[in-house]
């Protein structure tokens, strides 16, 4: 997942730090992201959530709100209004670079920012929240309503990290109606939540979900916590929210029209040691090493993918084999292993020094075959293209792109 750095002005005039992740090819859409409660645009669940939806084909924009991570400006004295007005500030600046947004994303009190902004942004089509409280009063008493010292500011903690907010910051988290902003929402809504959310529980998502109109549904993140800890979680939670609003979304392109530029593209997702996206097309795969060697198994690895291309492969041509002969076999399987072994110890290899690479690949059919058809399906599953190309020595011609 390539991420491009850089600031856009926010609300209030400040500097605001942002990461565009993009997806191979064209963009399906663009999610704009925003972070929870003295979070930024690069906490685990930020950039986990973002590379669920970028794996299945979303631009993301994430940003640091006002005060926090690498934005300028006073935290706080911004309010849940400055966070409303930085998420409008970060549409706009989506539409000036041609990327307007149509999904706006958002985890715990960024969520209840994005119910807030969705009616500012005539471009979105669909809104999601993770864990979000139904309203930022909530996130008050989660303070335990603190009081104003004498210099007008109050001390509190967030995971272990102090922050100074303003009275002023305190009292604006009650003046907002959310209840009547939701149910003019206007657009598709998908509550995600943890049912056993220590932090914001589930009692606030059945109120968001309450208060909106259809189309509206609901994804519960069971076993997660309200910071999405696990990676899988956050992932799981991108994902899902990915394929929920293609639904709301303008049509894909046309299978003939993808297909007709499509060619295979592979590159680093960006959150782990060797997970890559793969793109054929349309369509996309994971692919990863195992934990054994340093990867996160999020994925086959690469011989994997290949022992795949040539089962499908030998499945298909068989299949278009007994169709044009009016053969009536039975569902087809291929089971293939890898192996690299010495040449003396391969009875089928002609080399007989050095190591040698050896697919065992064995096609079941239900039902059986008759006897006098085995012989003809095993020279069939040999002329498969890609068992062809194997056996061929293909050229690989590489080069550096310009």
């Amino acid at each position: 997942m390539a991420g491009e750095r850089f600031t856009f002005p926010g609300s209030g005039g400040a500097a605001l730090a942002a990461r565009l992740d993009r997806p191979v090819g064209t963009p399906r859409a663009t999610a704009l992201f925003a972070h929870c409660f003295t979070c930024s645009k690069d906490s685990l669940a930020a950039a986990r959530v973002a590379a669920g939806l970028t794996e299945r084909g979303f631009a993301v924009l994430r940003f640091d709100f006002t005060g926090l991570g690498g934005s300028d400006g006073d935290f706080a004295n911004s309010g849940f209004a400055g966070n409303v007005e930085d998420i409008a500030a970060a549409a706009r600046h989506l539409r000036g670079i041609g990327l307007p947004p149509a999904l706006l994303v958002g985890h715990s009190l960024g969520g209840t920012a994005v119910l807030a902004a969705a009616e500012l942004l005539p471009e979105v089509r669909a809104v999601a929240t993770i864990g979000a409280p139904f309203s930022p009063a909530h996130l008050w008493e989660g303070l335990g309503r603190p009081s104003a010292g004498t210099d007008g500011t109050v001390e509190v903690v967030v995971g272990d990290r102090p922050f100074r907010l303003s009275a002023a910051f305190l009292a604006d988290l009650e003046r907002h109606d959310l209840g009547e902003r939701i149910a003019r929402l206007h657009r598709a809504l998908l509550v995600c939540h943890a049912p056993l959310d220590a932090v914001v529980g589930i009692a606030e998502a059945t109120r968001i979900f309450v208060a909106a109109r259809h189309p509206k549904s609901f994804l519960g993140l069971d076993g997660a916590d309200h910071l999405l800890t696990r990676r899988e979680d956050g992932i799981f939670a991108g994902r899902m929210i990915a394929e929920w609003a293609t639904r709301y979304l303008d049509p894909a392109p046309a299978a003939a029209d993808v297909a007709a530029t499509a060619r295979v593209t592979v590159t680093e997702r960006g959150t782990g040691r060797f997970v890559q996206e793969v793109r054929a097309g349309r369509h996309r795969l994971t692919a990863d090493e195992p934990v054994a060697v340093g990867g996160e198994d999020a994925g086959p690895n690469p011989y994997d993918l290949l022992l795949s291309a040539l089962g499908a492969c030998t499945a298909m041509t068989l299949r278009m084999y007994a169709e044009r002969k009016g053969l009536s076999l039975g569902r087809i399987s291929v089971a293939l292993d890898h192996a690299k072994l010495h040449a003396r110890d391969c009875a089928e290899c002609e080399a007989r020094q050095g190591m040698v690479d050896r697919i065992e690949r064995v096609i079941a059919i239900d039902g059986g075959i008759a006897p006098d058809l085995e012989a003809k399906i095993l020279e069939i599953a040999d002329k498969c293209p890609v068992h062809r190309t194997l056996e061929g020595r293909p050229v690989v011609a590489t080069r550096l792109a310009k």
